[in-house]
């Protein structure tokens, strides 16, 4: 069974395990490029450490660039911050209503001051390098598509964020597989939170962030109410969309994973167990059947199966492909930061993030 799952997921025509999904920034796109239909649109909650090097990099893109900052009740200097900079208006985020998400709650406030055709969503903590944003732009046109995004490049300066940090993104694919999502069916919906550039008429008709309010997946669940909208997404990696925020420790991903971990199964317990099986079976069985006379040559087949289907994204972020034979502990981490992402829903909490806590 295990040596089927991996040369199963190898061989299926959608390759989810692939990194041809991606767009890297074209240094010189921005210098002729005009962004005056574009606003960038950023909630911002006690993010004064990372934001101005985020407006920096906007400012770095090209001329005409309208930038809001929602600054979402923050007591650090991040509205300070961000009215330094020359052309950001900042607005002062209103107390979060009851039914609310706070990140969507501060984006629905700043969209009803966009006035420009395409608006991109930008997470105070993410970094464009230069000629990015025309880069996305061009290719919003090329492919024709209403909504575009790109998974950041999460920083990796410790063991744990070797670990752990491409193993996201790979489970990320492997849950919402990228050529899936940027076709025209609609059974298969994904965007990267980060950067999303939408058409804002889109938005206005999709209702806004309204529609999502409550949502804690707020990006996936955005390009589903698109694509059943009927419009076209389009959804890559990319090494010039640079996430500032530091994890460095096991306890920062654990708790960037269990916010929302057991969110992504429905908080069904019996999904739960599921995932618990398919785990064990995936990654606990070769290892404990290499040494068994019989069918170590098929436990053998399914570990290098699993081993190749890691490789591309290691190769991608330019790591070592040894980081492929820890793969069955990243698992077994990213299975024990589920359980506790589902513990904790049943003790009544259903995430918790900057501050505040959302109650199951």
């Amino acid at each position: 069974m295990p040596a089927l799952m991996w040369l199963g997921l190898l061989l299926v025509p959608w390759r989810p395990w692939s990194t041809r999904e991606h767009l890297e920034a074209d240094p010189a796109a921005g210098q002729a490029f005009d962004f005056s239909d574009v606003t960038v649109l950023i909630p911002a909650r006690n993010e004064g450490d990372v934001l101005g090097v985020t407006l920096a990099g906007l400012q770095a893109q090209g001329k005409g660039l309208q930038v809001i900052v929602v600054d979402d009740q923050s007591t650090d200097a991040t509205a300070s911050i961000a009215a330094a900079f020359p052309g950001t208006r900042v607005i002062s985020g209103q107390p979060l209503p009851e039914g609310w998400a706070g990140k969507l709650w501060a984006l629905e406030q700043g969209s009803k001051q966009v006035r420009t055709p395409l608006t991109l969503l930008l997470d105070a903590d993410i970094q464009l390098r230069p000629g990015m944003l025309a880069t996305l732009v061009a290719h919003k046109r090329r492919e024709q598509r209403q909504l575009v995004s790109l998974m950041a490049d999460l920083r990796r300066t410790s063991f744990w964020d070797r670990l752990l940090l491409p193993v996201f993104v790979y489970y990320f694919k492997l849950l919402y597989p990228f050529a899936l999502s940027n076709s025209k069916s609609r059974l298969v919906a994904a965007a990267a939170g980060g950067c999303i550039l939408v058409d804002t008429e889109v938005l206005q008709r999709i209702g806004a962030f309204a529609s999502l309010r409550d949502a804690l997946i707020d990006d996936c669940t955005l390009a589903r109410q698109v694509k059943q909208s009927g419009y076209r997404t389009w959804l890559g990696l990319s090494r010039d969309v640079v996430s500032l925020r530091p994890y460095g420790s096991l306890g920062s991903i654990h708790q960037m994973v269990a916010r929302s971990a057991f969110t992504q199964l429905g908080y069904s317990t019996l999904l739960l167990l599921a995932v618990t099986a398919v785990f064990a079976l995936a990654y606990g069985a070769p290892l404990a059947l290499l040494a068994a006379p019989q069918v170590w040559p098929l436990a053998l087949t399914a570990w290098l199966a699993m081993t190749a289907s890691y490789l591309p994204m290691l190769r991608y972020y330019r790591m070592s492909p040894l980081w492929a034979l820890l793969l069955p502990l990243s698992a077994t981490l990213y299975l024990a930061m589920t359980w506790s992402s589902a513990i904790r829903y049943w003790r009544g909490v259903r995430s918790q993030w900057k501050g505040r806590v959302y109650n199951a």
